[in-house]
């Protein structure tokens, strides 16, 4: 296990903690999670003797990385309810901001071992809960004002970014960020209200992708 996070860590542990899960990061969304660790420990400046101290195995930093890409997201989200005008563009900000989301989902889709963790981890299950809750807000919020369709819900924005983000590849970091965001602006516009074409079956909940 990772050392407890309740018990205070010093300024340079604390530090050395937050540069590990940083490169962490980095390096998962670019290629995946099963990069050595020695790697990593480098990637973040520090030696893999502090690198295992602090997660002793690739399952608790595996862990740690979702759980601070989780609240990241999450935090994202309610900044944008907070300080946006109106629940379309809070939810349209959220879907343009948040790449942390996009490692999430490459966490949870490219690697078995991740998704065990990222499944079954309670306080991983919690802040995507939370994640969803906030966007199901949004959704109801936004169908309310009459800007988002009404025949969609919160599973089925969740399920199109996931879909969007999994098709996201590219030789070129500059075509694949314009890629994603034209798509995502692509995927905005489906979302708007008075769609031509109606949608088969019944909207997708929260609760359909669990």
């Amino acid at each position: 296990m990772s050392a407890d996070p309740q018990i205070p860590l010093r300024a340079d542990a604390r530090r050395n903690r937050d540069q590990i899960i940083a490169a962490a990061r980095l390096i998962f969304a670019e290629y995946g999670p099963e990069v050595p660790m020695e790697e990593i420990a480098r990637s973040a400046g520090v030696g893999v003797g502090t690198l295992y101290r602090r997660f002793p195995d690739r399952e608790a930093l595996i862990r740690e990385v979702a759980v601070d890409n989780f609240s990241r997201v999450l935090q994202d989200a309610r900044a944008a309810i907070t300080e946006e005008p109106t629940w379309w563009q809070a939810l349209v900000r959220l879907l343009y901001q948040s790449v942390e989301l996009h490692l999430s989902i490459q966490l949870a889709m490219l690697s078995k071992k991740a998704l065990e963790i990222v499944k079954d981890d309670p306080a991983i299950t919690q802040l995507r809960d939370d994640l969803l809750v906030e966007v199901d807000t949004m959704v109801r919020g936004a169908q309310e004002e009459g800007d988002l369709r009404p025949d969609v819900g919160a599973g089925d924005v969740a399920m199109l970014f996931a879909l969007l983000l999994r098709q996201m590849e590219s030789r070129r970091p500059e075509i694949a960020e314009m890629s994603t965001a034209r798509c995502i602006t692509i995927m905005i516009d489906g979302l708007r209200a008075n769609p031509g074409t109606p949608l088969p079956g019944r909207p997708l909940n929260r609760h359909d992708i669990n």
